[in-house]
């Protein structure tokens, strides 16, 4: 394949349908794309478009089943009308043209009465309608729909499976059996197969009774398969009795439109060819960004041509695909062949890229023969208009015709703005960022591990005086994200200034959204400094990649220390401004005094001693012996208006040197006038807490603290009533506990505090816990982290 525009001849007959792939019997391999993925389908000349890339690449069939097409699935019992008729001849006469096989599946199974003569009559109705329009090869979808039969199809069949290949086999007689007709079978992926895919009743079904030329879909051992075993595809074939065709959503990101898959294609041994029948990808939903997908699938099926392996290496200035066979050993590459020795996805992604890049630079129309966009040919039929004079502009007139001389700035004027070129670079950066389902691409995992490791060292910038050499590297570290982050700015301005309007359209959502995130993250690693200590999340586990959502903006956003990641610094509600930050020795004042003014608000049954020993005031001390992390405080133009305090371990804290705490409370507490002796404890804690060694320590249950190790307090002045930034100030706190080491927090709060048991049910997420050895008029709320 050679890659460069204008210098690749178009493959015609059946040498070129066998560069595609290998010949397996009775027709060639079958290799292409499927638009099969669940969202608004490609438009009319897209796919055009789609057929004129396939034969430069060698790619050979097109399988039209656009889930969201109502005449393909919802409604797939009505006729196309005229007007679509004719759109859909145009399509398949534009496949021929390309030597694409146009294959027009259908998908009846959500409400199809399999027993019911006059449904298959209606099946048969509808596709004599299509083969009327040229097309030839036909495919059967009974993929994501409920496998209970009704009550008539269980009188008349034995399972579901029984009743699809009857239907299927009956159709394809019908139509003459043509040379292409395929099935998708509801249980269409490994994971699906109950017990097993040796075992499944249902395979062996289709095995058995489904007509030995039909072919058969297979999307490997997941929906989504990270990885197709050859030895997976051997288990399938023998149940089956046939090599299947993959139908490959390795690409596909329909279930989760976040995410966006500009990675090569990866994961399928090229010793899979042989004992395939074909492999069709399912792409991303947006049409532009399936460059890569496509590309890199007709790399990997180049790697094994008519039974004959080929390397596919990148020539060192050329961005051709080359065999390794018949060259001189000069042409060979000493570059990573990864895991596969005859393919490798990271050159095959460098071939698509340095093509793609060209494309970002033309304007693109899709336009057509039948629909030219130079209306002004010399020779046209239709008359000029008549010319305007000199001196009049008439409203069409570009400058040039015109007159009008170009502006050039003068010394003192703003210069004009030039856009940067996009780079091969910059695609290498953003299908890094946008790379597969199960994996991220190598700057990508650079980024987070950057992230993470500034995260989690921030400790170290804590110590005062001389810097240290872990200081030091922690400083450089974060320069180098700043810089990675830079990048990405950088690319996201390049792609946004490119000509090829159609690309940047497809790609602008995505490419923005990380640019935002990261930009977060880089603020975020700026603000960490000497005050914080994280840690990170990483995908773990065997799930399908739609078991969680978001991707690498995902991760970026996990490992920010809140859920709302935009309201981690500023939120600006309607009328004010707050910001979070991390508590001060020097916001003790202040913190009292919100403690003050709410006791009087809440309705206490006594005001605050003036020196009260309660737990902002154990939290404040330096004798305790941890960080500012674990507090934070709210602020406005006029300073403090909200405080959030955390101790990771409330059992040792609460039941601390008792005795040293009760003198202490008794010396700074005056006695009530009843002459009564106030206990240390009681002096300690208000009254919306739970009681210390004479009550705290000694009535909350060991299992309690084992399941909410952590005690908090929070409280927000009355003015403040935007709830997002409080939200944030309290998601930091509870990300901080967690990343000390808990998985559980609680607080106590008086029952009249409405407002308060608002703060923390719904802006932190705590539930009551019921607790017989509480105080009947405290409420205990825990929540795990």
């Amino acid at each position: 394949m050679d890659s460069k525009k204008g210098e690749q001849k178009p493959p015609s007959g059946p040498e070129a349908a066998g560069s595609s792939g290998t010949t397996t019997g009775r027709k060639t391999f079958i290799s292409g794309v499927v638009e099969g993925f669940y969202g608004r389908p490609w438009t009319m000349e897209q796919r055009k478009e789609l057929f004129r890339k396939q034969q430069k690449w060698g790619l050979n069939t097109y399988l039209y089943a656009p889930k969201d097409d109502y005449k393909h699935r919802m409604f797939w019992r009505e006729m196309y009308s005229p007007e679509e008729a004719e759109q859909l001849m145009a399509l398949i006469t534009a496949a021929k043209e390309h030597d694409v096989d146009f294959i027009y599946a259908l998908s009846p199974g959500l409400d199809i009465t399999f027993s019911n003569p006059r449904e298959v009559a209606t099946l048969k109705r509808k596709l004599d309608q299509v083969s009327r329009f040229g097309c030839r090869s036909f495919a059967l979808l009974f993929d994501d729909i409920d496998a209970d039969m009704c009550p008539a199809d269980r009188k008349v069949f034995s399972s579901s499976a029984d009743a699809q290949v009857s239907l299927t086999n009956e159709i394809f007689q019908h139509l003459g059996e043509p040379e292409t007709f395929m099935i998708c079978p509801t249980d269409y992926c490994g994971r699906f197969c109950s017990p097993s895919v040796s075992e499944s009743p249902y395979l062996r079904t289709v095995g058995e009774k489904l007509h030995p030329r039909i072919d058969v879909l297979w999307t490997g051992p997941k929906v989504v398969s990270n990885n197709i075993p050859v030895e997976s595809i051997e288990e399938v074939s023998r149940v089956l009795k046939r090599a299947p065709v993959i139908w490959d959503n390795i690409h596909a990101n329909d279930y989760d439109q976040k995410r966006l898959f500009l990675g090569p294609y990866k994961g399928r041994s090229t010793d899979l060819i042989p004992k395939l029948k074909g492999v069709l990808t399912n792409p991303n939903c947006e049409f532009e960004p399936n460059f890569v997908a496509i590309h890199t699938l007709a790399t990997w099926c180049k790697s094994h041509v008519n039974g004959v392996r080929k390397d596919i290496v990148m020539a060192e200035g050329d961005n051709s695909g080359m065999s390794t066979q018949g060259k001189g050993e000069e042409d060979n590459s000493d570059e990573e062949q990864e895991m596969d020795e005859l393919y490798s996805p990271r050159q095959a992604l460098k071939l698509a890229l340095a093509e793609w890049l060209e494309e970002f630079g033309a304007p693109h129309q899709y336009a057509t023969p039948e629909e030219p966009m130079d209306t002004d040919r010399e020779g046209a039929a239709e008359p000029r208009a008549p010319e305007a004079p000199q001196d009049v502009v008439t409203p069409m007139q570009t400058d040039e015709q015109a007159g009008w001389e170009p502006y050039a700035p003068g010394p003192q004027d703003r210069p004009l703005y030039t856009a940067e070129a996009l780079t091969l670079d910059d695609l290498t950066l953003m299908a890094d960022l946008f790379y597969l389902p199960y994996e991220h691409g190598p700057r990508a995992v650079r980024m987070l591990q950057e992230l993470h490791w500034v995260r989690t060292n921030a400790g170290v910038l804590s110590h005062r005086g001389k810097e240290t050499e872990k200081a030091a590297e922690w400083r450089s570290r974060m320069e180098e994200f700043v810089e990675m982050y830079e990048a990405v700015n950088k690319m996201f301005t390049r792609v946004c200034n490119s000509a090829n309007r159609s690309i940047v359209y497809d790609l602008y959502p995505y490419i923005l959204e990380i640019k935002s995130i990261t930009s977060v993250a880089k603020q975020f690693v700026e603000w960490l400094g000497s005050h914080t200590e994280s840690s990170a999340q990483f995908l773990s586990g065997d799930q399908e990649p739609f078991s969680f959502k978001g991707g690498l903006t995902g991760e970026f956003q996990r490992m920010l220390p809140n859920d709302a990641a935009h309201d981690l610094f500023r939120q600006p509600p309607s009328c004010q401004t707050y910001s979070v930050r991390p508590y001060f020795t020097k916001d003790e004042p202040a913190v009292r005094e919100i403690c003050r003014e709410t006791h009087s608000e809440g309705g206490a049954s006594r005001a605050c001693p003036p020196h009260p020993q309660t737990m902002e005031d154990r939290l404040m001390g330096v004798p305790l012996g941890f960080g500012p992390d674990y507090g934070f405080v709210l602020e406005d133009e006029n300073g403090v208006c909200g405080y959030a305090l955390g101790m990771i371990h409330a059992e040792a804290f609460l039941t601390k040197d008792e005795k040293s705490q009760a003198r202490s409370a008794s010396e700074k507490t005056p006695k009530p006038s009843s002459g009564k002796e106030v206990s240390g404890a009681q002096g300690a804690m208000p009254s919306d807490c739970v009681k210390g060694e004479e009550g705290e320590g000694r009535n909350l249950p060991k299992t309690f603290l084992g399941r909410f190790p952590s005690l908090i307090k929070a409280q927000i002045h009355p003015k403040v009533v935007d709830t997002a930034a409080p939200r944030s100030m309290m998601g930091c706190l509870l990300t901080s506990l967690k990343d000390g080491g808990s998985h559980g927090a609680f607080c106590a709060v008086r029952q009249t505090d409405t407002r308060l048991l608002d703060l923390y049910s719904k802006l932190g997420g705590f539930e009551e816990v019921k607790l017989e050895a509480a105080q009947k008029d405290v409420v205990i709320l825990g929540k795990s982290l």
